[in-house]
């Protein structure tokens, strides 16, 4: 698409908008302040850097062998940045704690890992102007093989839980100081049963217990905030998942945590877009891990879905976006890995594109006076306004590639680069 037919279509854009009332320069500049945590585990398949080979556990599978996969921390590296040159905008990079970076030293257990362990990871940063979030890793260790981890009925595991969580958690508040942006720090286990369980309480207890000692462990929260994520259920914890949606719910208003909301983690008729207002009311802070669920917690790829969209419109027409974060959280391995991120970013950029363009002013009038029929009418309008040739705009003052042609652009990599992995 050349430039002169992109500006031409945005003035268009620009006029059929103004006749709402809606200034698509502001919607612009807003957009460009959405800032999406990439996940660097879609790169690899959440194989992590301790042992590549092993097996993946805690109710997460990866499913396909596309070629071409990320097998170390460079091509994890090489694959984010590609990523991030086919998308407008400045972002984050989320990493896990089992992407620690060992070099020529010694590798330690996850209750060990320092700062300088992911000292590469924050200058990698610096250098590409990316800012970093971070997770602590419950999964894929021998002492997470029971299925508990901070609600294990073992105090001896639960300490070393403890103490994995709060080395994550100085590791993600010297991210923040170095990078001087607030490391966001995600606490998700995978604790839970197959099949029936009598002591749901006592696991409850011992995970509330975990949490509390965990948090005596004060941090700077210019530099690192806390978020703890639900689960409806897991592969292998079916029947039961300690950390519920009720428990964090309940556990992050007491304490004034930050929640997250996992568009996969709850029962698949059920939405997190209308969760949004309501926890608003009473949490400090949101935090986004946007995926798309096919009949179960599937982690497919982010599109431009309905609910995608609705969920973008609940942040703005509540004008939270300054306290709503927002990550990606899936990985399929059937696919280009690249184009993964690509599709998912961009589609969740479109979704906020339409949301930041919605006529909210006259809706919400129509709505106060009654006139029901009306607003009806506006918002079916809306949906065919266009908003693509404002995402098309913006991609291209951004320098970015615009339409489909990022499509050949990642062909390419993959033919020179991640197709000789």
């Amino acid at each position: 698409m050349k430039e002169q037919q992109i500006t031409q279509a945005f003035e268009y854009a620009k006029a059929r908008y103004a006749d709402f009332g809606i200034d698509v320069e502001k919607a612009v500049a807003e957009l460009d302040k959405l800032s999406i945590s990439l996940h660097c585990w879609q790169a690899d398949d959440v194989a992590g850097c301790e042992n590549p080979d092993g097996d993946l556990s805690g109710g997460i599978q990866a499913t396909g062998n596309y070629p071409g996969k990320a097998r170390n921390i460079a091509e994890i590296r090489a694959d984010i940045d590609k990523a991030m040159s086919l998308i407008p905008g400045e972002h984050r990079v989320n990493l896990h704690a089992f992407y620690a970076d060992f070099g020529n030293g010694p590798v330690v257990d996850r209750d060990k890992i320092e700062v300088k362990h992911f000292q590469s990871w924050i200058d990698w940063a610096k250098e590409k102007g990316y800012k970093l979030d971070f997770n602590a890793t419950c999964f894929s260790h021998e002492l997470s093989a029971d299925g508990f981890t901070l609600s294990n009925k073992d105090p001896k595991i639960r300490q070393f839980w403890v103490d994995h969580v709060n080395a994550c958690r100085k590791i993600a508040e010297e991210m923040g100081r170095q990078l001087n942006s607030a490391c966001i720090h995600n606490i998700w286990i995978p604790d839970g049963s197959k099949d029936l369980t009598v002591d749901r309480l006592g696991y409850r207890q011992n995970l509330k217990e975990s949490l509390d000692k965990i948090f005596e462990m004060k941090t700077n929260d210019t530099y690192m905030r806390d978020c703890i994520e639900c689960k409806l259920f897991g592969i292998g914890s079916e029947s039961f998942v300690v950390g519920s949606h009720e428990f964090y719910m309940g556990y992050g208003v007491a304490n004034n945590k930050m929640i997250t909301l996992d568009s996969g983690h709850f029962h698949p008729t059920e939405v997190i877009s209308d969760k949004i207002s309501s926890l608003l009311l009473f949490a400090p802070e949101i935090m986004l891990h946007v995926s798309r669920g096919v009949r179960w917690d599937s982690d497919h790829v982010v599109l431009l879905s309905d609910e995608l969209l609705a969920l973008s419109q609940e942040i703005i027409r509540a004008n939270a976006l300054d306290r709503v974060h927002v990550g990606l959280d899936y990985f399929d391995a059937s696919i280009n890995r690249i184009g993964a991120y690509v599709v998912g970013v961009r589609a969740t950029q479109k979704a906020f594109t339409q949301a930041l363009l919605e006529p909210i002013a006259q809706l919400k009038a129509y709505e106060a006076a009654g006139q029901n029929f009306e607003r009806m009418a506006l918002l079916e309008e809306a949906k065919s306004l266009p908003w693509a040739a404002v995402y098309d705009y913006y991609c291209m003052k951004k320098g970015i590639i615009v339409g489909d042609a990022y499509i050949a652009d990642i062909q390419k990599y993959e033919a020179e680069v991640t197709s000789k992995r």
